[in-house]
């Protein structure tokens, strides 16, 4: 079923979308259309909202599908504007095939919604006096940076595999790594990271939800543990996509 956008007078449609990467469907689409000209450099794409709408998706794909766009050098935003064309031809240095074939940064952020929960769980249950001591002075040095007002993705990274390594589950410690590669060879993933995880009203927030999954695993609580990382992995969520 096709749903039209009316711009300016002209009827635009898009088609809504199949669960199969959604992203690169919505990318291609909006690409597409702005490549035969029915988008003209300088002219505003239609808002989250309505992309969502017309598309019939939440707002996760379409963020993924626009900032792509803006990587690629085909959009721009103006904060509290909107998103405008820069451009209607493949720039000339475009990394639009290294984005797109990697990893989505929706799927990182679900990977770790479903998995890091339990393998909290597991680091409250097992973790040694060595494994605490670590994620102590993980969680210290992440203390000073925020007070710092700074925001160390490499801190954060360390903390969670200290995590992993805690709970003394090969596949955990595994799955973790695996994870840490997707988001450093992300683009996009750093791209809307630095956009909302590292703004400054986030920056207290993380670091209490992390000192208060140390403080679980600590006290050999599993469930609380498992429920403060399920939280903070929800939350992490919210700000990549609702923000």
């Amino acid at each position: 079923m096709n749903i039209p956008q009316l711009k300016e007078g002209v009827l635009i449609q898009f088609n809504r979308v199949s669960s199969n990467k959604l992203y690169i469907q919505i990318y291609n689409q909006i690409l597409s259309q702005i490549e035969s000209g029915a988008f003209q450099i300088g002219d505003k794409l239609p808002t989250e909202k309505e992309l969502c709408a017309q598309f019939g998706v939440s707002r996760a794909p379409v963020r993924q599908a626009l900032s792509a766009l803006e990587m690629n050098g085909y959009i721009y935003s103006r904060q509290g504007e909107g998103v405008y064309v820069k451009q209607n031809q493949q720039p000339a240095e475009n990394s639009q095939a290294s984005i797109l074939e990697k990893v989505s940064p929706e799927d990182i952020v679900e990977a770790r919604m479903n998995m890091e929960p339990i393998i909290a769980k597991y680091a409250a249950a097992r973790a040694t006096e060595e494994d605490i001591e670590a994620l102590r002075r993980t969680i210290l040095q992440m203390e000073e940076e925020t007070k710092s007002g700074i925001y160390s993705p490499e801190t954060d990274e360390r903390l969670h595999i200290e995590i992993a390594k805690a709970s003394h589950n090969d596949l955990f410690i595994q799955f973790m790594s695996v994870i840490a590669n997707a988001m450093k060879q992300q683009e996009m993933w750093t791209f809307i990271r630095d956009r909302t995880v590292t703004r400054p009203d986030y920056r207290d927030t993380n670091f209490a939800e992390h000192k208060k999954i140390i403080q679980a695993i600590e006290n050999r609580d599993e469930q609380e543990a498992m429920r403060i990382m399920a939280f903070h992995m929800t939350n992490l969520y919210d700000r990549y996509w609702k923000d």
